[in-house]
């Protein structure tokens, strides 16, 4: 379990120190002034707690986070409207209890970045969208000129964690769809099992971050248009379970729900794939593609991850090809997980 980040000590060192002329260049601006707790952008005062820049509203810190930062911790400010706290809740705890890197976490790197060319990230500035906790930017620290992680919820502050001997790497507690940061900040931007949980239209989003970065590598949740007919059956009944349990916030209950799905759900389904194999069936079985080979944590994190989010879009291979309309390339991969892709 995640500890409360701390405010860091006058005495310590300040991370950003050498990184002043990278955080211009990111806002956009000359206007920046650097403190041992705080980041001056414009004129606007922004926190730096345990090395993470907290570009949010203040209405919109975690509850953690005001607890440490605000003058009365009791008070619970009204959140703006549109504003998916529960959603922000989710992953957050989510991260806090799956805060690992996992052997199986390098193959599902390579899986979702089959269409990049990575040493020719070895000169850039890469931007990790929604990053958790860090998990994929891991395996970028050292394929990169910079790295820049964002996250809206209290994940960005285990990544910083899993992050701690890279230096090359600046963390922002930040909103995807207000980024403060100037056009084409980056040089290559990922945003991988995100955008399906925000309550607007994912695709839209995609177009709307084309500003941002000539390169886009995104995951959105498939529409299950590869899939024989009775997993969409399947994939009904199991949204009725999700949007009940996804109401539940306490901790353990969660925590039993989610051992006992993988162990009585997940883990049978797996082993039949496994023994249909045999006689290439096991096209026919659930989950098995996506969570043959995997360990238990991992197949928990993602039961997690899938029963507990009140808000999931599924887009078809074509929808997802309709991007063309505002990008010179889109190219879906072929290949687990579906759909990831690439626009230029």
């Amino acid at each position: 379990m995640l500890n409360l980040p701390q405010a860091p000590s006058k005495d310590n060192p300040v991370y950003y120190q050498d990184k002043i002329e990278s955080l211009k260049d990111l806002f956009g601006t000359n206007d920046v002034l650097l403190e041992k707790d705080s980041l001056a952008v414009g004129g606007r005062r922004f926190p730096v707690v345990d090395d993470v820049i907290v570009l949010r509203e203040r209405e919109k810190w975690p509850s953690s986070l005001r607890s440490l930062l605000s003058s009365n911790p009791l008070e619970d400010p009204s959140r703006p409207e549109g504003f998916a706290e529960d959603i922000q809740y989710t992953f957050g705890e989510e991260w806090k209890k799956f805060s690992g890197i996992l052997p199986e976490h390098r193959d599902e790197f390579c899986a979702y970045f089959d269409l990049i060319d990575l040493d020719a990230l070895k000169d850039g500035r890469i931007c990790d969208l929604g990053c958790g906790t860090g998990r994929w930017s891991y395996f970028l620290r050292d394929r990169c000129r910079e790295l820049i992680l964002v996250d809206f919820s209290e994940a960005i502050f285990i990544a910083r964690q899993n992050l701690r001997d890279t230096d090359n790497a600046i963390f922002i507690m930040a909103d995807i769809r207000s980024l403060p940061f100037r056009e084409s900040f980056a040089d290559f931007l990922f945003c991988l099992g995100v955008l399906h949980h925000l309550p607007v239209d994912a695709l839209q989003e995609v177009r709307r971050l084309k500003k941002f970065a000539p390169q886009l590598l995104i995951y959105l949740y498939y529409a299950l248009d590869n899939r024989p007919f009775h997993f969409r059956i399947l994939l009904g009944a199991v949204t009725g379970v999700r949007r009940t349990v996804s109401k539940i916030r306490n901790a353990c209950v969660r925590s039993a729900f989610t051992s006992l799905t993988a162990a009585v759900v997940y883990v049978p389904l797996i082993k039949l794939g496994g023994l249909l194999c045999r006689w290439k069936l096991s096209h026919l079985v659930p989950l098995y593609e996506g969570y043959k080979g995997k360990s238990l944590l991992r197949i928990k994190q993602d039961v997690y991850d899938r029963f507990f989010t009140r808000i999931e879009q599924r887009f078809t291979r074509r929808q997802i090809e309709g991007l063309r309309d505002v990008f010179a390339q889109v190219r879906v991969s072929d290949s687990w997980p579906y759909w990831h892709f690439l626009c230029s």
